[in-house]
C-alpha cells in the first residue's frame, strides 16, 4: 500500500469536514475572559488566505468544535489570529490552552466585510464588545490600503474600560492624522476619561459622507438593531449598511442547518450580510 500525502490547502478544500493540525504558537490576555490566539499549520504550510469577516471551524480534541471568526491581518500569512471570550465548555478549554498545544482547524468559509465595495468610499467600522474582533481584519485592510480609501473611522463601544479589547492597538490608531476612533463605554468609574453611553452616541463624532459610506456593524443584535436605526436617521442607505450575524453555525458548509435564519445559512451566504436583505427577518424571535 503506498501512502499519498496531500498539502493541507489542496486536502482542505477537498475535504472541508477534515480538520488540519494548527498549533498554537502565543496566547495574549484581552480581557478577564477574552483571549487572542496565534496559530499555524504543524506541516509549516502558510495559512490559507481569508476575506475579513470570514471565520473558521476550531476544533478541541475531545471537546468539540466551535465557529470563531478570523481576526489578523489579511496580508500577513505565517499565522492564524482568533480572539476567543469563554462562554461555554468550548470556548473556556480554547481559551485555556498554551503554547505548544495542538487543534483542529477547517476554514475559512463564509461570506465577508465588501472590501472590495469599499473603494473609493467613506469606510465607517462600527463595534459592540467582542465584535471588534470580526472587524479587525477590516481596519488593517484599510490601513494598509489607506489611499484606496475616503475616510476611515472606528466607533467601538463595551460594557466597562477592562472589557475593551486590544487596548493597545486602540491608542496606536487612535494617533493615526488618517484614521477617526471614537471608543465608549457603558459604565466607568473615576478613572475613565473617555466617553460614557451606547456606541450610537459616537456617530454624530464622526465625519464621513452618508451617500458614499461603506459602513460595517458586528456586536450584540439588540446594539446592531439601535446602529442600523441610527445609521438610517444619519442618512446611510440600507444598501450600504452591513451586519455580521455569528449564531449557532456548526457546521460551516451549510449541511447541519442549525445556523438556518429565514431563507438563508449563516455559515454559507454570510456570517456578513447586507441589511436589506435580512431586515425582514432581522431581530425575529422566530427565525
Amino acid at each position: 500500500m503506498i501512502d499519498t500525502i496531500i498539502p493541507a490547502a489542496v486536502e482542505s478544500a477537498a475535504l472541508p469536514m477534515l480538520p488540519q493540525p494548527y498549533r498554537i504558537i502565543r496566547v495574549r490576555q484581552e480581557t478577564a475572559d477574552t483571549r487572542t490566539l496565534d496559530i499555524e499549520p504543524v506541516d509549516g504550510s502558510r495559512c490559507p488566505r481569508f476575506i475579513p469577516g470570514q471565520f473558521n471551524m476550531l476544533y478541541i480534541f475531545g471537546v468539540g468544535e466551535m465557529a470563531i471568526s478570523i481576526s489578523g491581518d489579511p496580508a500577513w500569512r505565517s499565522t492564524t489570529t482568533h480572539t476567543i471570550r469563554a462562554v461555554g465548555n468550548a470556548t473556556r478549554a480554547l481559551t485555556s490552552l498554551k503554547p505548544g498545544d495542538t487543534i483542529g482547524v477547517r476554514g475559512p468559509f463564509g461570506v465577508g466585510w465588501p472590501v472590495e465595495q469599499m473603494a473609493g468610499k467613506d469606510v465607517l467600522v462600527i463595534a459592540g464588545g467582542i465584535g471588534l474582533a470580526p472587524l479587525r481584519p477590516t481596519i488593517y485592510t484599510a490601513l494598509n490600503n489607506r489611499r484606496a480609501y475616503e475616510s476611515v473611522s472606528l466607533l467601538y463601544g463595551a460594557r466597562t474600560p477592562i472589557d475593551l479589547l486590544y487596548t493597545d492597538e486602540l491608542e496606536q490608531w487612535r494617533s493615526r492624522h488618517d484614521m477617526y476612533v471614537g471608543v465608549t463605554v457603558d459604565s466607568a468609574g473615576d478613572n475613565w476619561g473617555g466617553n460614557v453611553g451606547v456606541v450610537t452616541t459616537l456617530i454624530p463624532k464622526a465625519h464621513f459622507d452618508e451617500k458614499k459610506t461603506i459602513a460595517m456593524v458586528c456586536g450584540p443584535e439588540i446594539m446592531m438593531r439601535f446602529t442600523v436605526m441610527a445609521l438610517q436617521d444619519r442618512g446611510v442607505p440600507l444598501e450600504n449598511i452591513y451586519i455580521s450575524m455569528e449564531r449557532n453555525m456548526k457546521c460551516g458548509i451549510g449541511l447541519c442547518g442549525h445556523c438556518q435564519l429565514g431563507p438563508d445559512f449563516i455559515c454559507k451566504d454570510g456570517p456578513v450580510f447586507r441589511f436589506d436583505h435580512l431586515e425582514s427577518v432581522f431581530g425575529k424571535r422566530e427565525v
